[in-house]
C-alpha cells in the first residue's frame, strides 16, 4: 500500500519565512511548528513508550492549513496535528474538537484514524495538538496520481467516497456523544456569518464580487430541513485516505471544520471541488484542486449526487444555494491561505498561486445563487 508523501527535514526548502509567535524556532533537524524537546518531555509524562529515545518528525504534505506531521518516537510512528503557523482565525483549526469527533465516531461505520491524545497546552510546542494513529493508504490530490488508475477504478473511487459521506450523515449524534457537537438551529445562516467574518480578517487585496455573494447568500438562506447531521465540513476526495487494489476508503480525515449542521454543505463544496475547480485550468498543479473530477476521468458530480441520494435518507433538494456557498467558503479560504502565504507562513509548494482561484470562485458562486 502506498504511504502519504512526507517533506523530510532538514534541507527540504519549506518552512521559509519569518518564524510567528505561535510557531517557535525549530532546532536543527526539527519541521517548523514543533520543538521537539519540548515535545519529549511532554511525552514522557503522558505517552512514555513514544518518548523512549529520540524523537524525529515529518511533514506530511499536501496540509493547506492545520499541518500534519509524522512523529517516529519510541520505535513507532504516529502522526499530530497542529494550528497552523501565525494567522490563526477565531473558532478555526480547533484540534480538540478534531480529537472529539474522530473519538466518537471509531465505533461507527465511518473509517477514522484511532485518537490517542489531546494536549491543550500551547505551551508544549506553541500551539495546542493532538496524537492519532497512523493509518495506511495514499492521499489522491494530483492527475499524475489519478491518471494512471483504470476507469473502474475511479468509479468505483467515486462511488466508494459518496457511500462513506452517506455513511457519515446516518450517524445520529446523540449515540455516539455529539449531541452537543453543535447549534444545528441556523447553521446555515451562521456559516454565510462566519465565512464572511473570515473573510474580513483576511482582507488583504481588492475582491470583486465578493460582498455581492455574501449579501446574496444572507438574503436567501433556505430552510434547513435536513439540520441536526455531523457535517465534515471539508468533505473530499484529498481528504481521505485510499487504496485502490481493493478500492477502499481508509480513513477521513482533516475534521477541523465539523459541527452539527445541514449535510448539504457538504454536498455543495463537494461539487465546488468537483464541478468547478474541477474544470478550471487553474486547478492543474494547484495544492487545493488539482482538477480532480470529470475532466480527470471521474464521474460528473450529478452522478456523485445520484449515488449519494441512493444511499442516504438526506433530501438532496436543490443544490444551487449550498453550491454558492461552497464556493463562497472555498474562496475565503483560498484568500486566507493567500494571505498567510505572502507572510511567508506556509510550509510547501504551490501556494502562489492560490490567490489565482478566487475570482473565479467567487464569479461561479454569483451565478449558483441566482438560480432559480
Amino acid at each position: 500500500m502506498t504511504e502519504p508523501a512526507v517533506e523530510a527535514f532538514p534541507g527540504s526548502g519549506t518552512g521559509t519565512g519569518p518564524t510567528s509567535p505561535g510557531a517557535p524556532a525549530a532546532p536543527p533537524g526539527a519541521p517548523r511548528g514543533l520543538d521537539l524537546d519540548r515535545l519529549g518531555g511532554w511525552l514522557a509524562t503522558h505517552r512514555p513508550e513514544l518518548a523512549d529515545g529520540p524523537l524525529r518528525a515529518t511533514l506530511i504534505t499536501g496540509g493547506k492549513s492545520n499541518l500534519t506531521y509524522l512523529l517516529h518516537g519510541g520505535g513507532r510512528e504516529v502522526v499530530l496535528r497542529r494550528p497552523p503557523l501565525g494567522h490563526v482565525l477565531a473558532t478555526a483549526h480547533d484540534m480538540a474538537r478534531e480529537h472529539r469527533v474522530i473519538a466518537a465516531l471509531a465505533p461507527t461505520a465511518v473509517p477514522v484514524p484511532e485518537a490517542l491524545l489531546l494536549c491543550v497546552d500551547p505551551a508544549v510546542i506553541g500551539a495546542p495538538f493532538y496524537l492519532m494513529q497512523r493509518v495506511a493508504g495514499e492521499v489522491l490530490r494530483t492527475r499524475a496520481q489519478t491518471d494512471p488508475l483504470t476507469d473502474g477504478q475511479r468509479r468505483e473511487l467515486a462511488w466508494t467516497m459518496m457511500d462513506t459521506l452517506a455513511a457519515l450523515h446516518t450517524v445520529d449524534p446523540d449515540e455516539v456523544g455529539l449531541a452537543d457537537f453543535g447549534r444545528p438551529e441556523g447553521y446555515l445562516g451562521r456559516q454565510v456569518r462566519r465565512w464572511a467574518g473570515q473573510l474580513d480578517r483576511s482582507r488583504s487585496r481588492e475582491l470583486p464580487g465578493v460582498d455581492e455573494l455574501r449579501d446574496a447568500l444572507a438574503a436567501s438562506v433556505p430552510e434547513g430541513v435536513n439540520a441536526g447531521r455531523i457535517v465534515h465540513g471539508d468533505y473530499r476526495l484529498d481528504n481521505l485516505l485510499t487504496t485502490v487494489d481493493p478500492v477502499s476508503v481508509r480513513a477521513v480525515l482533516d475534521w477541523e471544520m465539523a459541527t452539527l449542521g445541514d449535510p448539504l454543505a457538504d454536498l455543495g463544496l463537494l461539487l465546488t471541488y468537483w464541478d468547478v475547480l474541477g474544470d478550471s485550468d487553474l486547478a492543474e498543479g494547484n495544492p487545493v484542486a488539482d482538477g480532480l473530477g470529470p475532466r480527470a476521468g471521474f464521474p460528473t458530480g450529478a452522478e456523485l449526487i445520484d449515488r449519494y441520494a441512493g444511499r442516504s435518507d438526506v433530501d438532496v433538494g436543490p443544490l444551487h444555494w449550498h453550491l454558492a456557498l461552497g464556493c463562497f467558503k472555498l474562496a475565503v479560504i483560498c484568500e486566507g491561505i493567500h494571505y498567510r502565504h505572502t507572510l511567508g507562513q506556509t510550509l510547501g509548494g504551490g501556494f502562489d498561486r492560490i490567490g489565482e482561484m478566487v475570482t473565479p470562485l467567487v464569479e461561479h458562486g454569483l451565478h449558483a445563487v441566482r438560480e432559480k
